[in-house]
């Protein structure tokens, strides 16, 4: 299983055209899938597949983000691996749009890990996938979030989440 970790990096748009927007970026040199998981006006949605190639970048949700909280969960297609964590959505293997978290297998969906993003209430974000060196310690299922903090270029490390269901 090959060695994953997580950057999430809050980017500015300051002086241009406001174009806000949650992206995530696959800077890992393998092919990845992404569902992500959000709340709306009508309550929690989840949505997947976006297939991003090596070293691309996509806009998941366009506009201003109306949440502090947005919920990922992401596969390596080609060396295996995932990027979960313990906010449990509905998903399913193929596209899906799913309104609502609750009864997933009762549902007849997949009841999957997606790790939080807490954006702080910024108006746009971008989430990094990357692999970690084989130095790097990893637990499958936990992976790292890094924050540049202001000032300096030493990355803040943030865990995992450690509550089961997606904040309100």
């Amino acid at each position: 299983m090959c060695k994953l970790a997580l950057a999430a990096t809050l980017v500015g748009f300051m002086g241009e055209p406001a174009s806000a927007d949650f992206r995530l970026c696959n800077n890992t040199s393998g092919k990845v899938g992404i569902a992500l998981g959000y709340k709306d006006n009508e309550g929690w949605v989840t949505e997947g597949w976006w297939n991003l190639g090596p070293r691309s970048c996509e806009t998941l949700l366009r506009g201003n983000l109306v949440a502090r909280y947005y919920y990922v969960y992401a596969i390596d297609y080609d060396r295996g691996g995932e990027w979960s964590g313990k906010a449990f959505m509905c998903s399913r293997e193929k596209e899906f749009t799913i309104r609502g978290t609750e009864d997933c297998l009762a549902r007849g969906f997949d009841r999957t890990g997606f790790f939080e993003v807490d954006t702080g209430e910024q108006r746009s974000w971008t989430v990094q996938l990357t692999e970690t060196s084989d130095q790097s310690p990893f637990t499958p299922g936990a992976p790292s979030f890094t924050l540049p903090q202001t000032g300096t270029r030493s990355p803040l490390t943030i865990p995992p989440p450690a509550t089961g269901t997606p904040r309100r």
